[in-house]
């Protein structure tokens, strides 16, 4: 999807709309609390059918919105050739020492966000859709990683992350996808 006149925010796909259905399927029985996502398109679609399944309303949360956002074009990573100067681009803004602060600030406005959700739900299971970078932001913080993009998770997969009130967090599982 490219969108010269302003940032791409496509639909899902197909295959996304099953991905999304599978995946509410099989978490709407844990006992969810609560559904945030991205204010991103393809996540809102991603979201609405487990919200659907439990009943509730989706919140939206601007701080889940992903690192390429402000980008004219959208193209799933595993469609992208490696060749492609979009993709040059993307990765010469993302990981070069100039980017630094760039990735700071993504980082630091992921952790605010889902801490904020966190708070809001003590002793609540709650379901944030959202995108691999910002995955990959938060994981990395509990991690206490440097790096803050070091895995492809997969569409649709789930991580969890168990938050007590006050204490540490700790990473439970990452990129789980048994609901294929």
């Amino acid at each position: 999807v490219d969108d010269a006149g302003g940032p791409a925010d496509p639909a899902l796909s197909e295959e996304g709309h099953r991905q999304a259905t599978a995946v509410a399927e099989w978490l709407a029985p844990t006992g969810i609390d609560a559904v945030y996502t991205s204010p991103m398109r393809r996540a809102r679609e991603t979201a609405a059918p487990l919200a659907s399944r439990l009943g509730q309303v989706v919140l939206v949360e601007d701080g889940l919105e992903e690192f390429d956002a402000h980008l004219h074009f959208y193209i799933p990573l595993e469609e992208m050739a490696h060749d492609d100067p979009r993709w040059e681009q993307l990765v010469a803004e993302w990981s070069s020492p100039e980017a630094d602060a760039t990735r700071r600030t993504f980082r630091a406005r992921v952790v605010e966000a889902v801490e904020r959700i966190v708070s809001a739900h003590p002793s609540q299971r709650v379901a944030l859709v959202c995108h691999g970078g910002v995955v990959n932001a938060y994981l990395s913080h509990i991690l206490q990683m440097d790096r803050t993009l070091f895995f492809e998770p997969g569409y649709t997969s789930v991580s969890r992350v168990l938050a007590g009130r006050d204490g540490p967090r700790q990473l439970i599982s990452a990129n789980e996808s048994p609901h294929f």
